[in-house]
């Protein structure tokens, strides 16, 4: 595996589970970014715009080098840049646990719920989880057979990282067109599904990230060196709470990546119909998970899975640690699955834990499965409080595989990763909540006070003896003028 940079995005869910409680969601949220910043001291509040629905104070950079911010009024952590699949899982987690603090630290424990998940299962609202990876200008973005490459893929490794969730949402683009003559009664009955996110996928390429989601994201917006760097943002995975199926989702898609850039992908891997092939996957209630290649041949998944880890290892096995055990632990899985089922992978897979438990607590109480008792267990089971969330359980039992430590992820919610440009981001904010000064800073640089702009667009680079530098020297009683790096 080449030298990679990882970074997830995740948008949380909040439950106010008070009827009585006098704050409302959009409330919470602000105020638990607030203390985040203001009281905890974790991070800078921006000070400048960075859209227009990015006022100053909306958000702002972590200690730990990442992010955290409202969107469209929730909140959202975007983890600092990772050079390893155990630094972007403790991160990841860290992030979680800095929202939970806060939660805990206002004394809301009991009032508010902090779900990690994609979907309202009231509203079928969705909410997202924003996969980010490096790569170089070689990566042939613009073929379009790479794409369906990528596609295909990612419609498959569901099977191994979905999140699961009770119902679907059955979306109609022109509902409200009277023309268009939608029949709701053809609307297919779903009790269970493997995945949150593949229902509100309906585009198999798109440029932007809200209302026409697809399943590979177009948009061209490196965040570092554009001559050099692409960044690769999905948004069509779920949530995990599961650490391993956290780093398998990644670690596999950076693979798939690898084989699309050295033309080790094969043609017939492509799905005949990806957005349709998505939805069905998610749905089926066998676990038989068949498809359709473009070529017109009958496969499974689990099969296509299977073809794209063979070629994997065959090209890829033994160019470093975390490459085999990323082969190793993909074999495994889908040979579990294809073996034993749901069961056999439920200490490595979200989707297969949350179905077990689900059905063993429905068949024993003897419910259906839309029965609400049981949809406020399908939210418990991404509750972050350790003390309600059913995941929580598992783990303590040792019935969820871990990647990291307790003890790592509390260092990761203060200190950067080492290895990348979060490094010296971090420390920047570390020494500006020590000594103020007017600043402003983004992912590929920062400003303070009228220095010029410093660029950090090599992620690779952490820049901590310039950052240290220009920090030792500046005067930084100054407060800052004109403009600083557009966001």
């Amino acid at each position: 595996m080449k030298q990679r940079i990882f970074g997830i995005e995740t948008e949380y869910g909040l439950l106010i589970k008070d009827k009585d409680f006098k704050y409302g969601p959009v409330d919470v949220a602000l105020q638990l970014k607030d203390y985040i910043f203001d009281v905890g001291k974790k991070g800078l509040l921006d000070q400048h715009y960075r859209a227009n629905d990015e006022p100053p104070g909306n958000g702002g950079f972590l200690t730990n080098g990442g992010r955290i911010y409202l969107d469209m009024g929730h909140l959202e952590y975007a983890s600092p840049e990772c050079s390893n699949l155990v630094d972007l899982v403790t991160y990841d987690r860290g992030g979680d646990m800095l929202v939970q603090e806060a939660v805990e630290s206002l004394g809301w424990q009991d009032k508010v719920a902090i779900i990690k998940n994609n979907v309202d299962l009231e509203t079928n609202a969705t909410f997202g989880c924003h996969e980010n990876y490096l790569v170089s200008r070689d990566f042939k973005f613009e073929n379009r057979e790479n794409l369906r490459l990528l596609s295909s893929f990612l419609v498959t490794r569901q099977i191994f990282c979905g999140a699961g969730r009770i119902g679907a949402c059955n979306p109609h683009p022109f509902r409200d067109w009277a023309e268009a003559g939608v029949d709701d009664s053809k609307e297919e009955h779903v009790d269970f599904q493997i995945s949150q996110r593949a229902d509100h996928i309906p585009n198999e390429f798109y440029r932007w990230v809200q209302y026409n989601r697809a399943i590979v994201n177009t948009r061209d917006e490196p965040l570092s060196d554009p001559g050099r760097f692409r960044r690769v943002h999905l948004l069509v995975g779920d949530s995990n709470m599961n650490e391993f199926s956290n780093a398998l989702k990644m670690g596999t898609t950076i693979l798939m990546m690898d084989l699309i850039e050295i033309g080790a992908g094969r043609a017939e891997w492509i799905l005949e119909d990806a957005v349709g092939t998505m939805r069905k996957i998610s749905r089926d209630p066998s676990f038989k998970w068949e498809i359709t290649l473009s070529n017109g041949k009958p496969s499974t998944a689990l099969e296509l899975q299977w073809e794209i880890m063979e070629t994997a290892k065959k090209h890829l096995a033994g160019s470093g640690y975390e490459t085999d055990w990323i082969l190793t632990e993909w074999e495994s899985v889908l040979n579990d699955l294809s073996k034993g089922g749901p069961e056999a992978v439920l200490d490595r897979v979200d989707w297969a834990a949350k179905y077990w438990m689900l059905n063993e607590f429905r068949k024993e109480e003897d419910l259906p499965w839309h029965d609400p008792w049981l949809k406020s267990l399908d939210l418990e089971y991404h509750n972050l409080n350790k003390n309600d969330g059913l995941f929580w359980g598992l783990e303590e039992n040792g019935d969820a595989r871990r990647k990291t430590s307790d003890e790592a992820v509390e260092r990761s919610m203060l200190t950067a990763p080492r290895g990348t440009r979060a490094s010296g981001r971090g420390e920047l904010v570390k020494s500006l909540l020590e000594c103020p000064a007017s600043y402003l800073i983004d992912w590929i640089g920062f400003r303070l006070n009228k220095d010029e702009p410093f660029l950090m667009l090599d992620p690779f680079v952490s820049y901590k003896d310039e950052i240290k530098e220009i920090v030792g020297r500046l005067d930084i009683r100054e407060p800052a003028h004109g403009d600083g790096i557009e966001p």
